[in-house]
């Protein structure tokens, strides 16, 4: 599982340019199942995502996608996370990659 934080760079003020190609990429995301909660940081700061059922490889493939990140509106901080213990509304996670 990954949280994904997608912070606003230098170059923020082309993100209205291209929110409809985010937007669409976030869309996909929920779509193929594989993001699980996408929202905004407070202050503006930009947004993050929580992804899971995929590999290091296959979440910086599809952030390349990301119009945000393929124009450097944003910069893509990435933290995985092995879930050892969950909720059991979560156990779902467990199940690893």
């Amino acid at each position: 599982m990954f949280v994904v934080m997608l912070r606003f760079s230098a170059n923020r003020a082309q993100a209205a340019g291209h929110m409809d190609g985010h937007n669409a990429w976030i869309r996909r995301g929920f779509e193929d199942g594989v993001f699980l909660l996408a929202g905004s940081l407070p202050a503006g700061a930009g947004g993050a995502v929580l992804a899971h059922g995929l590999s290091r490889g296959d979440l910086d493939a599809r952030l390349r996608e990301d119009p945000f990140v393929a124009e450097q509106v944003v910069e893509a901080d990435i933290l995985e996370i092995a879930p050892g213990r969950v909720d059991d509304r979560l156990a779902f996670l467990r199940g690893g990659r």
